[in-house]
Formats: structure tokens, sequence, C-alpha cells
């Protein structure tokens, strides 16, 4: 069979060691690659790169539309923005997918049969990475959610469940209180839902729903997640199973796809020849079911079984740095030791744990069924006003904001901190000096002019009131397309 060209990066920290690692297993097991190597991370980032990638590696990942790549460290301060972020982003690489599993009792842990796959969100929320400082005291992330986005997410894990002969998939949001963003990701998700009656399905609020998961993950087989909450939660997953250190991770679009390690770059453990190298390998093994040499990572996958069985260990695994050291561990060996011993396994089968079979794994790839928003009655009801004021008394800040409200538009509320300080504010509501003012229609009709915005703006100018940002206010179908404040 052809080989098929894969791009490669080494990474910084211990990335070099895992890789090499990695890239000796898959040589030995004979997997059918063309490597190209690019360089990323902290040299290209302190080269005066931004991005951490320059357009050449760029070149490559078009190129080749696979990607795998070792943790890189980004620098501190301002002005990097995360690689990892912007690769996902810039390939389309919507669907991140990480298995977390146990190896009970080689590995430690409190949940022997664990083996959740949680789905992640991969390009949107507070990843979006839209922040602003508007005022000495206040900053702002903007958290974005988006029909399309949700329904790509979550037809991606049922599609994942039925193709790996899944039972269930569940849903974590917090739309109690994201009744927008997050409303918006569950009312896709059940709408999907309705699409696979072969799939149970259910929804947690995210803050009980992770409890639930650290004490009984046994409840959950595929979890679907916007990505801040599925970032940290896969982490946690992966650690209560085992170990952090043993994770891979795809992240997989419509027409490219990254294999990676979910654990950092580690530098404090660089050079060392300490590192585990499972988590990049177990990245790996997901590659070559994506390109379809199931037999190849068939065999890597036992050999790591098979290894992990026997004894042989790195030292996160063998506790060689714990008072609790593993009972189970015959050999602690170093990083390239680890994958000297896989090599020398292959071909082999695990004795007790579960052997794992992709003879007939089905491709992975994304493919975008999602449907975008249909035609509704969009209408403007009024705008929220940012004013900068120091903290002052609310009745003070609402006095001047009512005297440029004008004759067709009404000061509704003034909150501050996403807490409703005006009209009748509370004593002991702690304010900053950013002062959200909503402003909606006097008249009979909610329905408000953007002439009739700007003339509002224009009166605040005025008045010299230190307007920061305006967010404008819209029904939908006659439904509020914006939040309350709390109080409100």
């Amino acid at each position: 069979m052809a080989s098929r060209a894969i791009t490669v990066a080494r990474g910084d920290g211990i990335g070099p060691e895992i890789m090499d690692a990695t890239l000796a297993i898959l040589k030995e097991s004979g997997a059918r690659l063309d490597i190209e190597e690019i360089e990323i991370g902290e040299k290209v980032y302190l080269r005066g790169n931004t991005a951490g990638i320059e357009k050449s590696s760029l070149d490559s990942l078009l190129r080749t539309k696979v990607f795998l790549k070792a943790p890189i460290t980004t620098p501190q301060g301002g002005g990097y923005k995360s690689l990892n972020v912007t690769t996902r982003k810039l390939l389309g690489l919507y669907a991140n997918v990480r298995p977390c599993v146990a190896y009970d009792p080689y590995i430690p842990t409190k949940h022997p049969r664990m083996d959740v796959v949680i789905v992640r969100e991969n390009e949107e929320d507070l990843y979006a990475g839209i922040e602003y400082q508007h005022t000495p005291d206040q900053c702002q992330a903007i958290k974005v959610i988006t029909r399309s986005g949700s329904e790509r997410i979550v037809r991606y894990a049922f599609d994942y469940a039925v193709r790996n002969n899944r039972k269930k998939v569940t849903c974590f949001v917090k739309d109690n209180i994201m009744k927008v963003t997050d409303g918006l990701f569950h009312k896709v998700f059940d709408e999907v839902a309705a699409e696979y009656p072969a799939i149970e399905k259910e929804s947690w609020i995210v803050d009980i729903g992770a409890a639930k998961l650290a004490d009984t993950p046994g409840a959950f087989d595929v979890i679907v997640m916007p990505n801040l909450y599925g970032d940290i939660l896969s982490d946690v997953a992966a650690q209560i199973a085992g170990s952090v250190g043993l994770a891979g991770s795809a992240n997989i679009g419509t027409k490219y796809a990254m294999f990676e390690a979910i654990h950092g770059s580690a530098p404090r453990r660089a050079g060392q020849n300490k590192a585990n190298p499972s988590g990049l390998l177990l990245g790996a093994v997901m590659m070559l079911v994506h390109l379809d040499q199931t037999d190849i990572a068939e065999a890597i996958h036992n050999a790591f079984l098979r290894t992990i069985e026997d004894g042989v260990h790195t030292y996160d695994i063998a506790k060689s740095e714990s008072t609790t050291p593993n009972p189970l561990t015959t050999q602690v060996v170093g990083t390239k030791a680890f994958g000297e011993a896989i090599v020398a396994r292959l071909g082999t089968l695990p004795e007790k744990l579960k052997p794992v079979s992709y003879r007939s794994a089905p491709s992975q790839m994304a493919v975008d069924r999602a449907t975008r928003a249909s035609a509704v009655k969009r209408e403007l009801v009024g705008v929220d006003v940012y004013v900068h004021h120091a903290p002052a008394d609310p009745n003070v800040v609402g006095k001047k904001l009512e005297a440029v409200a004008g004759d067709a538009l009404k000061l509704v509320m003034i909150s501050n901190r996403g807490v409703k300080v005006y009209p009748d504010p509370l004593p002991d509501s702690a304010t900053c000096d950013s002062w959200r003012c909503r402003f909606q229609s006097r008249g009979a009709s909610p329905v408000v002019t953007f002439r009739q915005v700007l003339d509002l703006l224009s009166r605040a100018e005025q008045a010299s009131l230190d307007v920061h940002k305006t967010e404008h206010l819209y029904n939908y179908d006659g439904k509020a397309g914006y939040s309350l404040s709390q109080g409100q």
C-alpha cells in the first residue's frame, strides 16, 4: 500500500524526546508514512512570529492534511497567540476527541472500568480569543456560540457514537446561567439528538455533571461540550482514568486532522530522558486509524498495553518520586527505553487487559452536515450603552443617563458587573467603573430605529459621557435575543 505524507513537529520541552520515541515505534511497526518535519513553537515565537508557525510550515500542513504535533511552549508575556488554537481554527479542526481509558490495575485509578470519550467543540466559545479592556477596572471576554458550530460538534459526537458502537451521548452546558449562549448549544443538542433514536441521550448542568464524572465516570459514554468545559474536563477525565500523560487527542475537520498528546511541554523535564511518550503515541495510533492503517494502529496499541501489563513503566507510572510506588512496576525506564520496550512487544497481545481491535474501524473524518440558521424576523428593540464612570452612587449615574434618553427612548435599567443597580439600587452592591445602561422604546411598539440610537449616542457625547461600547438589542420572531441583568 502507498505511504501517506504527514507533517511532524517535534515541539518544545519534552516534545523532541517523546516524538523521537513515537517516530521510532512508528518506523519499526511498518507504518506507511512519508514524514515532512516543520519547526513550530517557542523558537518561532521568539523570532518575532506571534503565531508561532511560519507560512512554509502552514503550506506543509495544507499539502499533507495530517499533522502529528508534540507539545510546544508559548512564551510568557503579551502578544503571543496559542498555536493550538490557531492551528485548529486555520484548518477547521472543529472536533476535539479525547478518549479517557483506565488501565487498571497496572496504572492506579479509583475507576477501573472507566472508558469515556470527550468530544469538545474546538473553535468557538471563550476560545474565540476576543477580549478587551474597556476601563481601568474592567476587562471583557466574549463567548461566541453559533448554531452552525454547535450543530457540527453535536452531530460529530452522535456520528462518533454510531461508528464506534457507543450507546449514549451526554451534553454538558451551563444554560441555567448563560441562557442565550449555552441555551443555544443545549437546544441544538436536543434537535440533533432526536435524529438518532438508537442512541441514548441526556444533558447535565456542567458543574454537577463534572462532579458526577469525577465520582462515577461509568455513568457516561460520550460527552459533548462547548470548548472551555471540554478543555478542562477532558484533562480531569484523563487524570482520574490514571494520568493526563497517557491521553492522546485527535483534532478533526472535514479536510485536515491534527494528532497530539493532551499534556503540555513540561520544560522542567526536558532533556532528562524521563518523560512518558504514551500520550503522543496514542495520538499517533488515532492518526493511523484516521489514515486507514488500522493493522499498524492495532499492533502498536496492543504492544503498548502489553508493555504496561509487563510492568515496564516510566517514572510517572512507577510513582518512583512519590511515597507510594506502584506495586506492579517491574522496571522503571526512561523515554527511549519505554519506546524500545513497546517495539520489542510488537505482534503480541496483552494477557489481562482487553486487546484493542481496529480492523473494521470506520473513518473518523468529520462530515459537515450543519444547517444554517433559518430566516427569522429580526427587530431592533433597544441598545445597551456602556459608560465609563468612576464607582459612585448608582442614582447619580442614573440621573446622568436619564437626562440623555430623549423622547423616543427610555432608560430601563443600569447594571454593573451584570447586576442591576438602577433603579432601586441595593446599598451593598459592589460596583466597578463600567456601567451598562439599557435603553428601549418609550412607545407602544418595542421597535426602535438606528437613527434613534445614533441620536442617543450624540446626546451622550454632548453630555461628556465616556461611552466605551454599545450592544444592539434584537428580538427574533418576537423573542428577546439578549439576557436580562441579574435582579432585573
